[in-house]
């Protein structure tokens, strides 16, 4: 269905406005000196061709009325028939306008498909536009970003409702039990493993456990312990003589000097065995089934159970809740960080002439492509637009832009017409008297 034509085709012709009714000033007294000249040159020509006998020089004004008559009548018809039939008489070839109504709507449409939205003007016209600098004006603007925050904060609320109510939040689980699901933990842990022994970073993890020996062995329950173990392997002989004191303080003296020795050589031999055991180990989680297959078993373990669902509930329900109440609040936290982040990405894509000239050709790509695909749509429409319009109104407003220029057509053909009659005479004169 075509849309309504606009405004100035379906205006009343007496609800003229200031500008077209100077333009329609300007046309009338335009035609009326066309139109008087015209007469002029029928009235100049009946007297010089009554008076031709008298003088010769009457013949030369005469030949002169004579051709601007005929250019003026010549011009009147040509402009005449664009528009309307010439004194109303049904001429062929006349009112060419409102009888090619169709065929000027649809060369119209297509004119504009072939030279306007052509791929190479399009493209040209497209890459004449610095896209991303105006996005990144408008970014870097905080308070057009902060309405932007606002509008997506303010929805928020509604979409994670809506994910609460339908399938959306079981479908984004599963996708997620699914997707860690596909993940080899024993490769992972490997891999992770392998990041922390670069540098022998995992000798803290050593050094962490000889804090926390020395750090028990100096707990006295500890100590009462150890001495009430060797207490009771030690012969009753040699409690009478208190072995077991003699015998604990050595034990520990002995293994702190040791922890000491180990802390303070980054070379100690207890030092590069742990070395080897974690890479042995790290091995083992990369290569072994043995390894695999019990980390697979954990993983599922752990993802099957009721515990950890509970969690992601809880989780979500505290998200929820947090974003309501962020949303509600007149200070909000999401929103004042949505805000900064938009206006810094404004400020490094401003900085950013790659970045620009990037997003600048995947404006032109995208827009060209959108322009190719749919531009025989807006053949189309520019054909069904101009088919709706009324013709007299349109007749009517042509006349009012360019009926001006017409008239003075109409001018120059009387007045060149007549000249191009005098040189003609003068000719004809100047061959008859040699």
């Amino acid at each position: 269905m075509a849309l309504p034509p606009p405004a100035d085709l379906a205006r009343p012709q007496e609800d003229l406005s200031a500008r077209d009714a100077e333009k329609q000033a300007a046309l009338r007294r335009a035609r009326f000196v066309a139109t008087t000249l015209l007469l002029f040159s029928v009235t100049l020509m009946i007297v010089a061709k009554l008076l031709e006998h008298r003088h010769p020089a009457f013949g030369f004004v005469a030949a002169f009325a004579e051709a601007a008559t005929i250019g003026g009548l010549a011009d009147w018809y040509a402009v005449v028939a664009l528009f309307k039939h010439p004194m109303g008489l049904p001429i062929p070839h006349t009112a060419i306008i409102q009888k090619n109504q169709e065929r000027i709507a649809d060369s119209l449409g297509k004119f504009v498909e072939t030279n306007f939205l052509a791929p190479g003007p399009v493209g040209a016209k497209l890459r004449e536009v610095d896209f991303a600098s105006h996005i990144a004006a408008w970014l870097a603007d905080t308070s057009r970003s902060g309405a932007v925050a606002r509008f997506a904060v303010n929805l928020l609320p509604g979409a994670l409702a809506g994910m609460d109510q339908s399938r959306i939040k079981e479908f984004l689980a599963e996708r997620l039990a699914d997707q860690v699901g596909a993940v080899k933990l024993g490769p992972l842990a490997a891999q992770l493993l392998g990041a922390v022994t670069e540098d022998r970073r995992h000798q803290r993890l050593l050094d962490e456990l000889i804090d926390a020996v020395e750090k028990i062995l100096g707990n006295q329950a500890t100590v009462d312990g150890i001495r009430d173990k060797i207490r009771n392997e030690l012969p009753t002989l040699f409690n009478l003589f208190k072995a077991d004191a003699y015998l604990l303080n050595r034990i520990l003296k002995s293994t702190n000097t040791f922890l000491d020795e180990v802390r303070q050589d980054p070379d100690h031999a207890l030092r590069l065995e742990f070395d080897r055991f974690v890479e042995g180990f790290i091995v083992s989680l990369r290569e072994s089934p043995d390894y695999a297959a019990r980390a697979e078993k954990l993983k599922q373990d752990l993802l099957g159970r009721q515990e950890l669902r509970d969690i992601a509930q809880t989780l979500w329900r505290g998200i929820v809740g947090y974003v309501e109440r962020d949303a509600a609040s007149p200070e909000s936290k999401i929103e004042a960080q949505m805000t900064l982040v938009l206006t810094e990405i404004g400020a490094k894509l401003a900085a950013d002439t790659r970045m620009k000239a990037e997003i600048n050709e995947g404006f032109v790509v995208t827009l060209s492509t959108l322009v190719e695909q749919q531009k025989s749509g807006a053949s189309r429409f520019i054909a069904e637009q101009v088919k709706a319009w009324n013709m007299q109104q349109l007749i009517r407003l042509m006349e009012l832009n360019i009926g001006r220029d017409l008239q003075y057509i109409r001018l120059n053909g009387t007045l060149i017409g007549g000249l191009a009659g005098l040189v003609l005479h003068t000719i004809e004169v100047l061959i008859r008297n040699s």
